[in-house]
């Protein structure tokens, strides 16, 4: 065989193998979702996230960097735990008042939506959070609720905790209990299915907070790009047209 043959063939096997060890090295970024999650933030089926806003925000950020999105779907405590260790690349739908960690070698994004949460009851009427006294509230287990716990620590108020936000309010149109804490979106896409009469009303708002991602920084993930991507996502209107899809 011709010298430059065999030069030419060992050029595209070193080529290929250059190619296949970049390839294996982009795994895919790891993202975490909250077990307790509901539509319209997320859709969970066996375990797996499906649909909802964080199921396209996420793919989508993981797509505009070149690499693939791993939806870790995890109990709320968990999550917590693999950040401290650095097992997660990115935790999207965040505040700094929901942390209880530092989480130092995470950088925070620019934020992509706003939560209202609201005290929610069965029948519209004008009320404030002190005005109730002693009432059992629905709220989501290990959920964090700044505002709410000197009220639970002191007794004016007792949590009545739910696996998810969905149950938390199906708990209140049961009637298990007359007041829960629900965020916006989630009253909103649960109304959808109640009859006329039997919408839940939204009585008080509780909080308003500006959620963003936290991404790790570390070598091993595209860091900054990936907050360049969210700025881009923002600037171009990309976040207002996923969350338009749920609204």
């Amino acid at each position: 065989m011709p010298r430059a043959a065999v030069a030419l063939q060992c050029l595209s096997l070193t080529l290929f193998l250059l190619s296949a060890a970049v390839g294996a090295e982009q795994r895919p970024l790891r993202f975490s979702v909250s077990e307790s999650g509901a539509m319209p933030m997320v859709h969970i089926v066996d375990g797996q996230a499906t649909d909802g806003i964080l199921y396209d925000l996420q793919h989508r950020l993981a797509e505009k960097v070149g690499r693939r999105a791993e939806l870790l779907v995890l109990p709320r405590l968990r999550v917590q735990e693999m950040l401290v260790r650095g097992e997660i690349d990115v935790r999207c739908y965040v505040s700094p008042a929901w942390l209880t960690e530092s989480h130092h070698q995470y950088i925070w994004s620019v934020p992509f939506m706003v939560q209202r949460d609201l005290l929610v009851g069965r029948r519209k009427q004008r009320l404030q959070l002190s005005q109730l006294d002693g009432e059992s509230v629905g709220t989501v287990l290990g959920f964090t609720y700044p505002e709410l716990e000197p009220l639970f620590s002191g007794g004016q108020l007792q949590r009545d905790d739910a696996r998810t936000q969905e149950l938390a309010l199906a708990k209140l149109a049961a009637k298990r209990y007359d007041y829960a804490i629900s965020n916006e979106l989630t009253l909103h896409w649960f109304n959808r299915q109640q009859p006329s009469g039997r919408k839940l009303q939204a009585l008080a708002e509780v909080a308003s907070e500006p959620l963003a991602c936290i991404v790790r920084d570390e070598p091993d993930v595209p860091t900054m790009a990936l907050l360049r991507a969210l700025v881009q996502m923002k600037q171009d209107g990309e976040f207002e047209a996923i969350l338009a899809r749920y609204r």
